[in-house]
């Protein structure tokens, strides 16, 4: 629904059919449809001239279902029936066609197929009422096959056009409303439910592997709690227009909001080329999207999400994004065939793109919630590797693939205790819950005693002394390409449930070990705000009694304390500008140490280099090889030197920026203690509440708040840097240095020195590889020494951020603490203009705002012990 379209006269026109002075913000989707939607059924209802009581039965039903009894827009339903009843307004189509401008084609066969139902209450569907639904479908441009489908389906007449029944069931597929509001949610549902099931179609796709309810019954709590998040925003503004709330709380409450619509869970594939990942996910989703073949073919990361339309999008590193077809898509998706049988690096350094997004309304698993990552591999290629680590930053979880007919070979043993370091915030004696192991090929091993063998190797890696994984339901052995058949043949096998059961795991994890947790974090954000404003409104009320009164000395205190507030931020800028210096020098000496020892230390790691391939028969892979360690060995020098060196550097002096803002938040709260004391004012309870403890909880100030942030930052995802983000600062350098090319350069410069350079012919291996070896090392530290400037300028640019961010934080939260004085004083002056009828008038809202906030706070509770369901 596009609101920017919302017209004057819409917003006049709203407000007098619910009988308020409403502005154009307050007119929200869900009352545009309400206000449609009556206006709809009593234009039904009065086609033929009766109002019987089926009908009157039907439309209390609709709207109860549409509306719970503690949903605010229950008050509008009255006045909305009395107004359009009255006024007639189910007469003047202008008026329905103002009502619906902003309708999105799906809203208004929504909103169409409510008149359709209420046509058929009394059993039969009278002609005048037809023709009348006739008239509004036309005038809002709705295909009339889809009227036939509504029609038939609600007089139980049967429906020859299967395709127009299929595309209404898209069309009004309760995913595509879950952006808008739970209204929409509730009613495509309700529709869906009384027609006719879905055809089954002869195409690719014949059916889901799940059916998702978990996850679709997290979605459904995740928008009830925005909704709450709407109506609390609504009734706090209301109350800073009037002086008594703080517009802080107001934008709090919207941040939750943002989080709350924006909430997803991101699934990554990671794993070896070969080992069957595009197969897999075409498996998740139920259809061949991914292209797949036996040579790597994942170029670029590519995200599968849900969309109201198939679109796919491609993202360029240079900002610019365009819609490609899908057949363009699976070409982009891809690595040449050429490509991937040798020259990957030339390919993807001279690649442009950055990512592809392909957007789909039918993938099942999308469609509630999830965005699943097709990421380019690890350990095949650089610079696909350095990408996949991007992605496994915000991955909520992992699967990890492997074939079983050479099922975790030493290099993936490897992976997997990195894969372990960067999402389980580097402890090694514990596993990381998010990693499933997706044991692929499982039907090409031909006997039982393989079978078993495999499954022992697994758990031996996996459940060893220091655990890859935690958690059950963590290991899967699966044929996705045998899974996926049978899905697209619409036939069951045994793979076919293996794959199910593996699916239910993914979704059991996510809904109670990551979207439980999400819900409970922003319902108790909300409960803070609410708490905060319930100690507004306790305050204003001691002063509209005159139990609280600030005197002249009172407001001069307040003023001195202010000033003194703006100085503490002067201080922390000051000093958080000096540690940023002191880190800068610091970490630059220690770079540029490193970087000289460097070489040494690369051409040692690379005496236990090994590979498969012989100097003779396939030189140019084997030093491909050898170039693929350099640059592994490359990153986890990096990683060390991260580690290491800047923790120490980086920690001492974040530390003590921290104890200053610790300091001068404590003064805050002691002067915040002594008005209390002196005055009864609640303003340390309101210097909590307000969200200030949260977002400088390692300072001491009490709550659960910069000491999560130090912890993460000097032990979370990948380290320290990786907690601070300096992680991503590497990596970012990273690619710039591997996009120029670095084994191109070394397999170029080698080739440049000609076969007969490493003496083909002679007998001593050992020393024709250590010549090999020697010239990797060379040529790979030349073209990295080239680049490590730029790399070392990411990383300042981290550092500077880091002190940024922490000073920021306390700035925004001094400027509250101030905003709790100066809405002191204005709550004081308010009260000081106020004559006896307007203080009692004031006690009045007072008393009925703190009602609003603890009829909010029961619906947060609600919501809160249905969802436990999910963990039960």
């Amino acid at each position: 629904m596009n609101t920017s379209l919302i017209s004057s006269q819409t917003v006049e026109l709203v407000s007098r059919l619910t009988g308020q002075n409403l502005r154009k913000e307050d007119i929200t989707p869900p009352i545009l449809f309400l206000a449609a939607l009556i206006t709809v059924l009593l234009g039904v209802i009065n086609a033929d001239g009766t109002f019987g009581a089926e009908e009157k039965q039907q439309l209390a039903t609709t709207l109860k279902e549409l509306i719970p009894a503690n949903n605010s827009l229950q008050k509008l339903v009255m006045p909305m029936l009395k107004s359009v009843t009255q006024h007639q307004v189910y007469k003047r189509f202008p008026v329905l066609l103002a009502l619906t401008a902003c309708f999105s084609e799906v809203e208004k066969l929504l909103l169409i197929s409510f008149g359709y139902q209420m046509s058929a209450a009394d059993g039969t569907m009278d002609d005048r009422e037809k023709e009348y639904l006739k008239i509004i479908a036309s005038r809002l441009g709705i295909d009339g096959r889809y009227l036939t489908v509504l029609e038939a389906s609600f007089s139980n007449q049967s429906i020859s056009d299967t395709a127009a029944l299929a595309e209404v069931h898209s069309l009004l597929d309760p995913a595509r409303f879950q952006s808008l509001d739970s209204l929409f949610v509730r009613a495509a549902s309700h529709i869906i439910g009384h027609l006719p099931a879905k055809p089954k179609q002869q195409t690719n796709r014949k059916q889901s592997v799940s059916s998702y309810q978990e996850l679709k019954k997290f979605q459904e709590y995740r928008q009830e709690l925005n909704d709450v998040c709407k109506t609390l925003s609504s009734s706090l503004r209301d109350g800073s227009d009037r002086k008594v709330f703080s517009p802080n709380l107001t934008e709090e409450v919207t941040k939750i909001s943002q989080r709350l619509k924006s909430q997803c869970f991101r699934v990554a594939v990671v794993g070896d080329f070969s080992k069957g990942k595009s197969t897999l996910l075409n498996a998740l989703v139920g259809e061949k999207i991914q292209p797949a073949r036996a040579t790597p073919c994942s170029g670029t990361v590519t995200i599968l999400k849900y969309g109201s339309k198939r679109r796919v999008i491609c993202h360029y590193k240079n900002g610019c994004k365009e819609e490609i077809s899908p057949e363009e898509y699976k070409e982009k998706a891809a690595i040449s065939k050429k490509a991937a049988s040798g020259s990957i690096a030339d390919e993807i350094a001279k690649s442009e793109i950055a990512e592809i997004v392909f957007e789909h309304p039918e993938l099942e698993l999308c469609s509630n919630g999830v965005e699943i990552i097709d990421t380019p591999g690890l350990n095949e290629q650089a610079e696909r590797t350095l990408a996949t680590q991007q992605v496994l930053k915000t991955a909520d979880a992992v699967i990890f693939l492997t074939n079983a007919n050479n099922v975790l070979p030493q290099t993936e043993e490897k992976l997997l205790f990195y894969l372990k370091k960067e999402l389980n915030y580097g402890k090694e004696d514990e596993g990381a819950r998010n990693i499933f192991i997706a044991v692929n090929f499982f039907d090409g091993l031909e006997t039982e005693e393989d079978r078993q063998d495999v499954k022992e190797r697994v758990e031996t890696i996996v459940n060893g002394e220091k655990p890859i994984i935690a958690g059950e339901n963590r290991i899967h052995f699966i044929s996705a390409k045998s899974a996926l058949d049978a899905i697209l043949d619409g036939t069951e096998n045994e793979y076919v449930k293996s794959f199910q059961d593996f699916t239910k795991s993914l979704e059991q994890f996510l809904t109670v070990e990551r979207g439980a947790i999400a819900l409970r974090q922003s319902a108790t954000g909300i409960k803070q705000i609410i708490n905060a404003g319930c100690d507004k409104l306790n305050q204003m009320r001691e002063i509209s009694e005159g139990k609280l009164t600030l005197s002249q000395g009172d407001k001069a205190k307040i003023f001195e304390e202010m000033a003194e507030a703006s100085g503490r931020d002067v201080k922390i800028r000051l000093l958080a500008n000096k540690l940023r210096e002191e880190s800068l020098e610091e970490a630059r000496e220690s770079w540029h140490e490193w970087v000289k020892i460097l070489d040494d230390r690369m051409a040692t790691k690379s005496k236990k280099w090994t590979s498969e391939h012989n100097h003779i028969w396939s030189q140019d892979k084997l030093i491909r090889d050898y170039a693929k360690q350099f640059v592994w060995e490359l990153t986890q020098e990096i990683d060390v030197w991260s580690d290491q060196k800047m923790q120490f550097i980086l920690k001492q002096k974040i530390e003590t920026l921290d104890f200053k803002i610790k300091e001068e938040f404590y003064a805050i709260r002691q002067e915040f203690q002594e008005f209390d004391l002196r005055l009864s004012t609640s303003l340390v309870t309101q210097f909590n509440n307000l969200g200030i403890a949260k977002n400088l909880g390692g300072i001491g100030i009490g709550g659960s708040s910069i000491a999560s942030s130090i912890n993460s930052d000097i032990g979370g995802p990948g380290g320290f840097l990786g907690g601070l983000g300096l992680g991503g600062a590497v990596a970012a350098g990273l690619l710039f240095f591997a996009g120029l090319g670095i084994i191109p350069v070394i397999l170029g410069g080698l080739a440049a020195g000609g076969g007969g350079a490493f003496g083909l012919g002679m007998l001593d291996v050992d020393g024709i590889h250590k010549q090999i070896k020697q010239k990797v090392v060379m040529l790979g530290y030349e073209k990295f020494n080239e680049s490590s400037q730029s790399i070392f300028d990411k990383i300042q640019e981290r550092i500077i951020a880091v002190f940024e961010e922490r000073v920021e934080t306390s700035s925004g939260a001094i400027a509250q603490a101030m905003s709790l004085w100066e809405n002191l004083l204005e709550q004081q002056e308010k009260r000081d203009r106020q004559n006896q009828a307007e203080c009692d008038t004031e006690k009045v809202w007072l008393a009925e705002k703190r009602r609003e906030l603890e009829q909010v706070q029961n619906q947060i509770e609600a919501i809160l012990n249905q969802s436990d369901r999910l963990i039960q």
